[in-house]
């Protein structure tokens, strides 16, 4: 039972607590203040992520633990954020889309997040300037590329400043028993990821496609015998029971979300390059640009290719590597890129990103 003395001592601490944000919030403003360029904006933010992570990482044997103490840190950085950076960064809507889950994971509960209806108004938003920033679904491990993604990448409207993994766990969700279920809604990839167990515990419900996550939660709490395939934070939101939980097939289904800006992020100490490059069409080109990766001692993680779009048979090339374009050695394969290829564009160097739950 709590005393008169700790509930003092617990009052005081929340008042340190408050006026440490207000001290937190005026010393954001000021460290702005003195840049010229208030295009510095989002390598301050990719650089606060970097040092709250350091600095939970330093507090290993805290009772509190270290997902709870990047969330809180995150909460408050976005907050202290908002306040002196009224900008909003975009997102594929609609709210508790897993998009929406991956853009609070970067930006914060605290960030200004605006719900739009495309890949491409992501974009297109960033691009003009309406918005500081935003976040697009990149690749999924289950079901590889997002292609409206990387076509628009290859336009140079955004430049990649960060990412973040996302594990992605489907619930069933619905206002009734199983039993009773005779519909499952979901948009097309989450019941693609979950056709297996579909199959085995719902084998004659009827499976229906919809725009999103979100939308068939809304739509399945208002028709009974209807499901959904959704986050639990859809759910949440719309009162439904959770009447199968992670019925994803794949348990480590993971999508990987890029974060949109037109900064560029200073090296962390653990950083990725993602770059575009095009060859000629010609027996040998790409095998020669393969070389000078190994030549420069760097590991491509990810290479995918896309046809360029008004040609034909011409492609271009998109590939990952660990490493900072600020780093000796990947500079100098950048260099030896532009004059092997007819076209080398980075899209992004910047932090690699730690996994999040969806």
């Amino acid at each position: 039972m709590s005393t008169p003395e700790s509930r003092d001592t617990i009052r005081s601490i929340d008042q340190q607590i408050l006026e440490l944000l207000q001290r937190r919030c005026l010393a954001m403003k000021a460290d702005d203040d003195g840049k010229d360029d208030e295009r510095q904006v989002s390598i301050s933010w990719a650089q606060t992520l970097c040092i709250i992570d350091q600095l939970v990482a330093d507090q290993a044997n805290s009772p509190i633990g270290q997902d709870d103490q990047r969330d809180v840190l995150r909460h408050i950085a976005s907050t202290c954020w908002r306040a002196s950076h009224p900008g909003a960064y975009a997102f594929l809507g609609p709210m508790d889309s897993y998009s929406h889950l991956a853009a609070i994971a970067y930006f914060g509960e605290g960030a200004n997040l605006l719900p739009v209806s495309s890949i491409g108004t992501v974009f297109e938003t960033v691009g003009r300037g309406d918005c500081a920033g935003g976040i697009v679904p990149i690749e999924n491990s289950t079901d590889g590329r997002i292609v409206d993604t990387f076509g628009r990448l290859s336009q140079g409207e955004a430049s990649i400043v960060g990412e973040v993994q996302l594990a992605i766990h489907h619930q069933l969700l619905a206002m009734c028993d199983r039993e009773s279920i005779t519909e499952v809604h979901s948009k097309p990839q989450a019941i693609s990821q979950c056709r297996l167990w579909l199959n085995t515990h719902l084998p004659k419900a009827k499976l229906i496609e919809c725009s999103s996550t979100a939308a068939a939660a809304k739509l399945a709490a208002s028709q009974p015998g209807i499901a959904a395939i959704a986050s639990e934070a859809a759910g949440r939101r719309q009162g439904l029971r959770v009447v199968g939980a992670n019925i994803e097939d794949n348990r480590n289904n993971v999508t990987r979300f890029a974060v949109l800006g037109h900064d560029q992020p200073t090296p962390s100490g653990n950083d990725k390059t993602t770059l575009l490059f095009q060859v000629a069409h010609q027996p040998g080109a790409l095998a020669d640009v393969m070389g000078i990766f190994k030549q420069h001692d760097l590991n491509l993680t990810w290479i995918e290719s896309f046809p360029q779009p008004g040609t034909h048979n011409e492609y271009f090339f998109v590939v990952e590597f660990p490493g900072h374009q600020q780093d000796t050695k990947v500079a100098n394969a950048i260099e030896a890129l532009q004059s092997a290829t007819h076209h080398t564009h980075v899209l992004g160097s910047y932090a690699k990103g730690a996994r999040a739950e969806g």
